[in-house]
């Protein structure tokens, strides 16, 4: 325990007082000794941002659909200011192929609504779906196809100004 130069007046004054006992004037609870956190009211303005996706489960895609949908809800959902583009990569391509509809039906329902306001755009690399054996129009309509991933996520960010997101 470090001791202060005012603790060090009551101590040597043989004395005690409210400042040795509480060094802020409060007592701190033992399991919050720097107090409790408090929220921001801070007004985010809209932005460009382009997520870059490469998830292995269906729980995994879920959550990154958790994070885009309620950033575009800070955003206000405005079209004229906020863009988000996710950029479809990994061992989620299976999720988007039309074929698998069925298995992903509820996942499927959920992207596809949230691209509806146009806030929201859903872009698959069309050479990691190559790899994955599948061509373009085995994708769900929503999802539109760019040659690769990569060169999308820097194009969007060199050329129109977006952030990056993982």
């Amino acid at each position: 325990m470090t001791v202060t130069g005012i603790q060090l007046k009551c101590i040597l004054c043989s004395t005690i007082c409210v400042f040795c006992l509480f060094p802020l004037g409060l007592p701190a609870a033992q399991d919050a000794p720097w107090g409790n956190g408090t929220a921001s009211t801070m007004q985010l303005a809209p932005q460009r941002v382009v997520y870059d996706v490469a998830v292995h489960s269906p729980a995994a895609l879920n959550q990154v659909l958790d994070r885009v949908s309620y950033l575009n809800n800070l955003y206000s959902a405005d079209p004229f200011q906020a863009e988000i583009v996710l950029i479809l990569h990994g061992n989620d391509i299976p999720f988007f192929v039309i074929e698998n509809f069925e298995q992903h039906r509820a996942l499927m329902e959920r992207a596809q609504s949230l691209t509806v306001g146009g806030t929201i755009k859903m872009r698959m690399c069309q050479a990691a779906a190559r790899l994955h054996g599948y061509a373009p129009e085995d994708i769900h309509g929503f999802v539109e196809m760019v040659p690769m991933a990569d060169a999308e996520i820097v194009r969007l960010q060199r050329e129109e100004g977006f952030a990056y997101m993982r």
